[in-house]
């Protein structure tokens, strides 16, 4: 984050056009340390034949360990699911109007919003070539409703730049473009890319950064009528006897250099999962879960916490004891197979027999943490006073972050703001809050971008994943390095168990490679199991 605070140089600045042109190539090349990827599904599962009798166990209820659960009861396994909550969905959490869940150190996070209003814990966006969670939601009927993910009213901010005023994004934006067009029309013109171009395309080249940066005949970006047309006016144009139009006044190119907020618009807003259209289900992402665990549910055994995992050559055997029970009495659990979901932070914990290679892998994947604090206030100030619907304002405040609800708009009365949310350093200080310190933080920093906090709050809640028992961290971290150590090892079968998760996938972080890791545990499952009769 440092680095893409300071100014760039120049080669790093004409590259802004290779990243305007080339954000899927970006994005796959991020694909090889296991950011980011495209969903490979293809089409629906049709497993069948399971062995008579056969029986499998999973281990927690997230949508890696549901999706396997369902696919495999199709094809006619006996199949039982353990789940260490009183829910199903796992990071497919939302918590609504008075839920409650508490913390590593005994805290009580409570969520006093009122009715009909939520905050997505975990998830909150799904990219639109995420296919197999869109499959699995259709069929299920999950509703789905548009994220606005990027609003050229959302802000830009730096604490120390611009008087620390939040800038429009799309001012930002549309100055950047302009400001860059005007660089490379001089290098043309001055004969800076004779090796690159003809005399012909020079010309052509030319005529299209004329356009592109709205630049005026004698290829400057300035304050007019026309650049105005983009980046908004000073004084919009009205009707009758109002006052005429007044260009706004671009943004000097060095001011936005110095502040970095070139790198808020080019690092998380053209990536390609988070490319027009996204999506969200309508009530909040937890709607998922809650359909999966509907699908799955005379499987499921809640309250059941995972104490030992045993597995010889004949099957599996696990040991449980019901968290909600006083007397702590241990259960137990034979199966032939086992599809294990729990979240490796809480796995290498576990009393499991595997291989050496596969504790070894389990161990290698560390998990990044993250905070998000969700604000309810009395009024939605960011449409009516602002005219801010949807999208990010991003700030170098340890905040991060806020977003705007995508849902509701124009709707009277309370709205819920995500008023922080970041990853990093910051995160761990977050951690060490308590949930009200949290809530108090968002909105000490808040109030600098947006003055309406301190009068308009209402209630606020908030996760800090390293310090949820049920996952103790947000997603598992690879990079190339881990990967081809220890990816494949992870993702085998380990005699009579496979892994599931998003941990197992090249989509952590994304409800996606959760599924798709469960489809592929449970149809290499399935494919060792028949040939085994």
């Amino acid at each position: 984050m440092k680095d893409m605070l300071q100014s760039p140089t120049r080669r790093q600045l004409l590259s802004m056009i290779g990243k305007t042109a080339g954000a899927t190539a970006m994005y796959q090349a991020m694909t090889t340390l296991g950011f980011a990827s495209e969903s490979s599904f293809k089409e629906t599962m049709d497993l069948k034949g399971a062995p008579p009798g056969a029986s499998i166990v999973i281990l927690g209820a997230g949508l890696g360990g549901l999706t396997a659960a369902y696919e495999l009861r199709k094809a006619g396994y006996d199949v039982k699911v353990l789940e260490y909550q009183n829910r199903g969905g796992g990071r497919s959490w939302t918590l609504n109007s008075g839920d409650k869940y508490t913390e590593l150190g005994g805290e009580e996070v409570t969520c006093d919003f009122e009715e009909g209003n939520y905050f997505n814990g975990g998830p909150w966006r799904l990219p639109s070539h995420h296919y197999a969670i869109f499959h699995y939601c259709k069929q299920f009927g999950v509703e789905m409703q548009p994220f606005i993910q990027t609003n050229d009213r959302a802000y830009l901010h730096r604490t120390d730049h611009f008087n620390g005023v939040p800038q429009r994004l799309g001012d930002v934006k549309n100055d950047i473009q302009g400001h860059v067009a005007e660089l490379l029309s001089k290098s043309v013109n001055v004969g800076g890319l004779d090796r690159s171009v003809n005399t012909e395309d020079k010309e052509k080249l030319l005529e299209g950064l004329k356009g592109w940066g709205v630049l005026d005949k004698d290829y400057r970006y300035r304050a007019s009528n026309e650049t105005s047309k983009h980046r908004g006016f000073s004084v919009f144009p009205g009707g009758g006897l109002m006052p005429d139009a007044t260009p706004s006044k671009p943004l000097p190119i060095s001011e936005i250099l110095d502040s970095g907020m070139w790198a808020d618009i080019y690092g998380n807003h053209m990536t390609y999962a988070h490319q027009p259209t996204m999506f969200q289900p309508v009530g909040g992402m937890g709607k998922i879960g809650d359909a999966f665990t509907r699908e799955c549910r005379d499987m499921i055994e809640f309250n059941a916490k995972v104490t030992k995992i045993h597995q010889d050559d004949s099957g599996v055997t696990v040991d449980y004891v019901d968290s909600n029970s006083p007397d702590g009495a241990t259960k137990t659990i034979r199966a032939d197979w086992c599809v294990c979901n729990i979240p490796l932070t809480v796995l290498t914990q576990i009393d499991i027999n595997v291989s050496k290679p596969m504790k070894q892998a389990m161990a290698a994947v560390p998990y990044e943490t993250s905070y998000k604090v969700g604000l309810e206030f009395n009024r939605r100030f960011w449409e009516e006073d602002e005219w801010i619907f949807g999208g990010l304002t991003y700030t170098d405040m340890p905040i991060a972050q806020i977003a705007y609800p995508s849902q509701n708009m124009f709707k009277d009365g309370t709205g819920v703001l995500l008023g922080a949310y970041g990853y990093g350093p910051t995160s761990y200080k977050f951690n060490t809050l308590t949930p009200q310190e949290r809530i108090n933080v968002a909105l000490a920093y808040g109030k600098y971008i947006h003055p309406q906090y301190p009068k308009e709050f209402r209630a606020g809640t908030s996760v800090v994943w390293h310090r949820i028992p049920w996952t103790l961290g947000c997603y598992g971290i690879w990079n190339e390095s881990t990967r081809r150590q220890h990816y494949d090892t992870l993702c085998s079968i380990d005699n009579r168990i496979v892994l599931a998760g998003e941990h197992c996938s090249h989509i952590p972080a994304w409800q996606e490679g959760a599924i798709l890791s469960g489809m592929d545990a449970a149809k290499r499952l399935h494919k060792k199991a028949k040939m085994l009769v």
